[in-house]
């Protein structure tokens, strides 16, 4: 069905107002600049390094046991507890070393008048020289045999051998303690150590005496740590040679705590920018540069941070300016302009 002509042409004229009013709907608003700061990125030489995990220890720690065989009657410590060097840990059952040092004492006082009187006789010319000799002789392994039970009765009282705090107790009243079988640990948290697996690529850059920066979780700054043992053999199943490491006297740092050691391995050119700079949208790091007075976005790649900069593997070059402030309020393409 035809239309009209007049009708024809007032609907000609309606659609082209609708196109040229589309037109104009989709033309593009001013927006206004972003102060922003910015820094010019550099490649520069920096020391480069690897981290190596570790532990760290107390260097003077025992596995504290007894050095003859009993019944444990008491044991006077408990984990946490703080001992003196001679402080009793144990006390073993002593009866039976009691009773040999009985008899022991026996027989050095009849030796002891054995060799009284042989020495009269001696004197008297009675008996030989032979025989007071065979006397005396008796006299001193009497004298020898107390001594030597005194002493095992000594080591039915397992006491601390340094000042340090108790660590494990590894057996109870009751319990049989034998030679190699301890009843307790302990050690001295005054002197720590960072003791650490270093693998064999990277022990030839570490030496005797070297101020190596040591992380631990519970302090907040790196520790320098002396570098006071190498050893001079690789574990065989892990192809990686120990090496410790002396701390000073550092609050927060325990024995047994999870640390770091960063190992120099010389000197390379990297990118880097300002932790600032970096946006992460998910698992996508990007940052802006200034490009004509727009922020441009880039998608970069990462590598090693530090506190206060990230390394930046790809995704801009040297001499380009990085937003570091006011990044968050950025789009792509947006107009910008520079805090003084």
């Amino acid at each position: 069905m035809k239309l009209p002509r007049s009708l024809a042409t007032v609907a000609a004229a309606c659609a082209l107002a609708a196109c040229h009013s589309k037109k104009v709907s989709n033309a593009p608003e001013a927006r206004p600049a972003v102060a922003v700061r910015v820094a010019v990125v550099e490649q520069k030489p920096r020391p480069s390094s690897e981290q190596v995990v570790g532990t760290v220890r107390a260097k003077l720690r025992a596995a504290i046991e007894a050095k003859v065989s009993g019944r444990i009657e008491a044991l006077l410590v408990t984990p946490g507890q703080t001992l003196r060097v001679g402080d009793l840990i144990a006390q073993l059952d002593s009866r039976e070393i009691q009773a040999k040092l009985d008899q022991a004492l026996a027989v050095r006082e009849q030796a002891t008048r054995d060799l009284e009187r042989a020495r009269e006789l001696l004197t008297k010319k009675v008996t030989t020289q032979a025989e007071f000799d065979g006397v005396q002789a008796r006299e001193r392994v009497a004298v020898g045999a107390v001594k030597e039970t005194e002493t095992m009765l000594g080591y039915t009282k397992v006491l601390a051998p340094f000042n340090g705090v108790v660590t494990r107790k590894l057996a109870d009243v009751g319990d049989l303690a034998a030679p190699g079988k301890p009843v307790a640990e302990m050690e001295d948290p005054s002197a720590l150590r960072f003791e650490a697996d270093v693998p064999e690529s990277l022990i030839g850059n570490v030496k005797l005496g070297a101020k190596l920066p040591v992380r631990v979780s519970a302090v907040p700054r790196p520790i320098e740590g002396t570098v006071v043992e190498i050893a001079p053999v690789a574990e065989s199943a892990s192809r990686t040679f120990l090496v410790k490491l002396d701390l000073p006297p550092t609050d927060g740092t325990r024995s047994g705590e999870f640390g770091r050691v960063w190992v120099a391995t010389g000197e390379s050119h990297t990118i880097r920018v300002p932790a600032a700079a970096l946006i992460a949208r998910g698992q996508m790091e990007t940052v802006f540069v200034t490009v004509n007075n727009h922020a441009q976005l880039r998608i970069v790649r990462t590598g090693k941070r530090t506190d206060d900069e990230v390394e930046v593997i790809s995704g801009i070059d040297s001499g380009e300016s990085v937003v570091i402030d006011g990044a968050n309020q950025l789009r792509d393409g947006l107009p910008i302009t520079l805090k003084p």
